[in-house]
């Protein structure tokens, strides 16, 4: 059998490694703050106009991620009018001038190194800039990826993007690092009214430079991705959208084969009238579900750990300090992810979910105790090490997986825009409140964090359908039936 008979599978995988590149670039830009925040915060407390506080600290250190709430909101507008390539392609543009903007955020305006609250607004404005292009990508590259995808191997290569996100958190933690070098970060101190100020004793360099190295780093990977998005396909299915059906052919020919192109061709052309259909055509249940697996996968608040890391670390009284155990626990991440992407077609997704939630409360509840009797060291690290683990293998990926499978061809970009919307949303409210609930008590937030995670579980097993080996256009009967049962 010709591999025009069989699809090129080199085509597909080819294809499916520059989309994730914007998972990639998601990862390093929401996790480059975490090696930058405490210089971040030491450069802005020596300005002469303000007094920087924590809540101040908590807004700037989680400001990107507004931009990830109205770039997910967006998201569908531009994978419907834009296409789902250009839409990646806008990201990348928002990535590479956010992370120059952040580098530099006095340019034009401002002395550089003299912090003003004036700066303050300019620097957010750079990272809400580069949340726009993170909310985007984080909708668009699971959609476009799922839609190339054939059934069978979907949840894997959706799983990838994932691994991507990851694996971009792992090598800005590296870099971070490797930045930092020989630096130390700054020591802040309160004096007896309680004001934050920079210790006379602390090493500078990370207060003037290092945490710009930082932010201007992500500016290659970004520009990368740009390049390498001249080269890939638009999707068939958005392609069939807007009546290029030829062309749409061509692609599904090249990856599945002729006879199975052929096919899949029909059963899109036959759920294909998304300009037509109303958002709740399918019933409010599906919207409903598919918010609130966005709403856990951060409620259950593994970003306060990922963004905080080095910071947390420190705190728990870890060996070799805060960023080396950044650095091991983005390598466990990565471990985990791989567990979710060789199982998640296999053993499904609900299964994958109600494990990782089960593994997350164990973690964050062994947090909260060990944080009530005043237990330092290898305890308390291991078990943040084990509660990020079991997100890495299950609520990670598998999330972004169901929010590119379960929504119908004729709604998908609607309602992944406002899954999507409704994460970043709860992703800023669990980020910048992080700060001053460990500053009031690391018991407190992580009982808190593990109470979510048990509710979780409960949630996905009781509501959340099973997709496992389903085409996206099985999708819209699924959600139809359910409709016509609670009608009946």
């Amino acid at each position: 059998m010709n591999q025009t008979d069989q699809g090129s599978k080199l085509y597909l995988y080819s294809i499916t490694c520059v989309a994730v590149l914007g998972g990639l670039l998601f990862g390093y830009d929401t996790a480059v703050i975490s090696g930058a925040e405490k210089g971040l915060e030491a450069f802005f407390l020596t300005a002469s106009d303000f007094q920087y506080n924590k809540i101040m600290h908590g807004i700037t250190s989680s400001s990107a991620l507004i931009g990830c709430v109205l770039g997910g909101a967006l998201s569908g507008i531009f994978a419907s009018r834009l296409g789902r390539r250009n839409s990646l392609r806008l990201a990348a543009i928002l990535f590479f001038v956010s992370a120059l903007g952040s580098f530099n955020p006095e340019f034009m305006f401002y002395e550089r190194g003299e912090a003003t609250f004036n700066l303050l607004i300019t620097f957010n404005c750079y990272r809400l800039i580069g949340g726009l292009g993170v909310g985007l990508a984080s909708a668009v590259c699971p959609m476009y990826i799922a839609e190339i995808a054939p059934s069978n191997i979907r949840g894997t290569l959706v799983s990838c993007n994932q691994f991507a996100i990851i694996f971009g958190m792992l090598v800005v933690y590296f870099v971070n690092y490797i930045i930092m070098g020989d630096h130390t970060n700054p020591i802040i101190v309160r004096d007896a009214a309680g004001t934050m100020f920079v210790s006379s004793e602390s090493d500078m360099w990370m207060v003037k430079e290092g945490w710009r190295y930082m932010f201007v780093s992500e500016a290659v990977p970004a520009a990368l991705f740009c390049f390498l998005l001249f080269f890939v396909p638009k999707t068939p299915r958005y392609l069939v959208l807007v009546n290029q059906d030829d062309k749409a052919y061509s692609i599904l020919e090249k990856i599945n084969g002729k006879v199975k192109a052929q096919e899949i061709l029909a059963e899109i052309k036959a759920t294909s009238s998304e300009k037509t259909e109303k958002l709740l055509t399918y019933g409010i249940g599906v919207i409903v579900i598919g918010i609130l697996l966005s709403v856990f996968q951060q409620a259950i608040g593994i970003n306060a750990v990922l963004y905080y890391a080095p910071r947390i670390f420190e705190s728990a009284g870890a060996e070799g300090g805060g960023m080396m155990q950044t650095v091991i626990m983005g390598i466990v991440n990565i471990s985990f992810t791989l567990v979710a992407i060789f199982t998640v077609d296999r053993f499904g997704r609900k299964p994958l979910l109600i494990i990782g939630s089960i593994g997350m409360a164990i973690g964050a509840f062994s947090v909260a105790l060990c944080d009530s009797f005043g237990i330092l060291g290898f305890i308390p690290v291991l078990s943040i090490i084990v509660y990020a683990a079991f997100f890495m293998m299950s609520w990670g990926p598998i999330c972004w997986v169901l929010i590119a499978e379960i929504f119908p061809n004729t709604i998908r970009g609607k309602a992944i825009a406002i899954a999507v919307a409704f994460q970043w949303i709860f992703n800023y409210i669990v980020s910048s409140t992080f700060p001053p609930l460990y500053d009031f008590s690391p018991m407190f937030a992580y009982g808190l964090y593990g109470i979510i995670c048990v509710i979780a579980a409960v949630f996905v097993w009781r509501w959340v359908p099973e997709t496992k080996g389903k085409t996206l256009e099985d999708m819209s009967q699924l959600w139809l039936s359910r409709k016509d049962k609670k009608a009946a």
